[in-house]
């Protein structure tokens, strides 16, 4: 698989301008009310364009209906759906049908155990999100800054690409890949400076550290 980079929860055009000049393959735009990521249809009907052609567009969702997907379809055309929330893998297989879009199907991992969850989606959705699992509390499914241990994930290996998220961040992202044989990685709050806030200086340098050590697995050093 080709290394997949991905910002995910851009909202201005000037941090997705940075993401896609520093070689982001993926940015992704988060339609989620209770997320400061959420972005507007207006909004990402002009930072879609501003991508296309340069990146895939990832649209996140948490356990949309047809009604909302439809919407953000017709405004965004993203690449891909981000399905974040509870959906079932014939929820998946659906939306695809339905859509015509490829899917990611983020799956929450705290335990050895929890790698089981991403199983039934393995052939399902066209990539796997490994995802560090929120606490009990969290406001959000995703964006927590939580990672979890990354030897676990040390001999997932499904037929489907998948990508790990979940606290990386500038100064960690390299040793995660390292640890866990990824080839895809994906930020949110990593690259801010607060909830929400992207910070352009650790987007660029968390490309170049994720650019740098998927680099660096190719050579087959360490």
């Amino acid at each position: 698989m080709t290394p997949i980079v991905k910002i995910c929860g851009l909202s201005t055009p000037g941090t997705l301008e940075v993401a896609l000049m520093a070689g982001a393959t993926m940015v992704g735009f988060v339609f989620f009310e209770r997320s400061p990521r959420n972005v507007g249809f207006q909004q990402a009907r002009a930072l879609g364009a501003q991508a296309r052609g340069r990146a895939r567009i990832v649209a996140l969702s948490v356990d949309a209906d047809d009604d909302a997907l439809s919407r953000i379809v017709e405004q965004l055309s993203p690449d891909i759906l981000q399905l974040h929330g509870r959906e079932t893998p014939s929820r998946v297989i659906e939306i695809r049908q339905r859509f015509g879009r490829s899917t990611m199907k983020a799956v929450g991992v705290a335990t050895p155990q929890d790698f089981a969850a991403a199983a039934p989606y393995d052939g399902v959705a066209d990539f796997l999100l490994i995802d560090a699992k929120p606490p009990a509390d969290a406001m959000l499914p995703g964006g927590n800054g939580r990672a979890f241990e990354w030897a676990l994930a040390r001999d997932f290996r499904p037929r489907t690409p998948w990508l790990l998220s979940g606290g990386l961040d500038p100064d960690n992202v390299a040793e995660a890949i390292a640890a866990t044989g990824a080839r895809g990685v994906d930020v949110s709050s990593g690259g801010e400076s607060g909830p929400g806030v992207k910070d352009e200086a650790r987007i660029s340098a968390f490309i170049a550290a994720a650019r740098g050590a998927f680099a660096h697995a190719s050579e087959g050093v360490g």
